[in-house]
């Protein structure tokens, strides 16, 4: 049996493989990466390497057990149909007979349209018949604070999410949700809502700035359309600035500003809560 994780060099599994081999022997992890060079230094630790691809059910082939714990993360190729990724992964589990997938998936609120494929799979996941976990991750730390050049260049947190607010949180907390799942017990078809315990607004955001940098940081709200546009400007493709810019509708809806612990019962009939708390 083996904790299998794919995306493992991604930004998210590389936390969670380093969380599981604090609890777990490295032999009982495997690693599933599309390109093996960056894993070198989990294949040292003695991690199990997998190479495969969501674009390659074939890649696929022979590499679950019978009894294996999956961690499905969610791809990031936008364009590339993720639903029909995802199901490369499902399938395959579902034929090998795994205890247990987990799948990063979006949280039960968000309407926008980033949302689709997360729900997509949801729905692919519990058609499966396979024992899952929804880990509906919220937003990430880390979605702004790893680009902040910008914002420190011009002064302004610029956002199209009104007066809403965030209850995000690192990814390290998020893989630390997901090992708790992967090696605990009693996780079986249950839904988890996981986000911070505590939701900001940008003009907050802005302010926290202010004081660390010593700088005026000022919150520059526009609109979606003008967003997706600064966004489109900056070198990302349109259709993925106009999801991000959705997401913003969504803050300003409320959609993301619910926290962990005080989250209102699930679709799935389950308390939101951290699996960690």
């Amino acid at each position: 049996m083996s904790i299998v994780v794919t995306g493992a060099t991604g930004h998210l599994g590389r936390h969670v493989v380093g969380q599981l081999l604090e609890k777990v022997p490295a032999g009982q992890v495997t690693a599933v990466v599309r390109d093996p060079g960056r894993a070198a230094g989990l294949a040292e630790r003695g991690v199990r390497i997998a190479v495969a691809d969501y674009n390659a059910p074939e890649t696929f082939d022979g590499l679950f057990a019978e009894g294996d714990r999956v961690l499905l993360i969610s791809g990031n190729e936008f364009d590339k149909g993720r639903v029909r990724q995802h199901r490369t992964v499902i399938d395959a589990a579902r034929s090998a007979g795994v205890a247990l997938l987990a799948y990063t998936s979006a949280p039960g609120t968000l309407t926008a349209a980033l949302a689709d494929d997360h729900r997509g799979t949801e729905e692919a996941l519990l058609a499966s018949g396979l024992p899952y976990v929804l880990l509906r991750n919220g937003w990430y730390h880390e979605n702004y604070t790893e680009n902040l050049a910008p914002v420190l260049e011009h002064g302004a947190v610029v956002q199209a999410a009104g007066e809403g607010r965030v209850s995000s949180a690192a990814r390290a907390d998020y893989a630390a949700a997901a090992v708790a799942v992967l090696t605990g017990e009693g996780h079986e078809n249950r839904t988890y809502e996981l986000g911070g315990d505590e939701a900001w607004s940008f003009a907050e955001y802005a302010a926290e700035l202010s004081r660390q940098t010593g700088r005026e940081i000022v919150y520059s709200p526009v609109s979606v359309d003008a967003y997706a546009g600064i966004l489109a400007g900056a070198g990302l493709p349109g259709p993925l600035a106009d999801t991000l810019a959705g997401v913003d509708a969504s803050i300003e809806k409320g959609n993301c500003s619910c926290p962990a612990a005080s989250c209102p019962a699930s679709s799935a009939g389950r308390p939101r809560r951290s699996p960690t708390r």
